[in-house]
């Protein structure tokens, strides 16, 4: 556990790949709006051990040639069922606003991957 947690040992590596991965958020300054109110330095810094750990690739935006994209790889898709868990505990356990639908049964987890994949990776192909 302790491996992991040097990856995922703050509140905001899990929620980056959250936006990526259900939100749709794909460049920096969509990142930067989450309502969580991330700051840019700490967002720059997690998206650069993101990238070093693999988890996200970044490309040139083909529409701003100033812009990147963020997209997850294959270890990051991986992560979806960790954030359903998550998201089932919180849930079940924390105080949730309405506003937020209760995750998806775990049943859908292999079509929800298929969807992040087709999102995520054949676009970064």
């Amino acid at each position: 556990m302790s491996l992991g947690l040097d990856v995922f040992g703050d509140k905001w590596t899990l929620l980056i790949v959250r936006d990526l991965m259900f939100s749709g958020k794909r460049h920096f300054r969509e990142l930067l709006a989450s309502e969580e109110g991330i700051s840019s330095n700490i967002l720059a810094d997690r998206l650069k051990m993101l990238l070093a750990e693999g988890i996200i690739s970044k490309a040139e935006d083909p529409s701003h040639a100033q812009k990147v994209v963020y997209s997850l790889t294959e270890k990051g898709v991986a992560l979806l069922p960790i954030l359903l868990q998550i998201s089932e505990w919180s849930y079940q356990y924390r105080s949730v606003g309405e506003e937020y639908p209760r995750p998806a049964e775990t049943a859908d987890t292999n079509a929800q991957m298929d969807e992040v994949r087709r999102a995520h990776l054949v676009q970064a192909s």
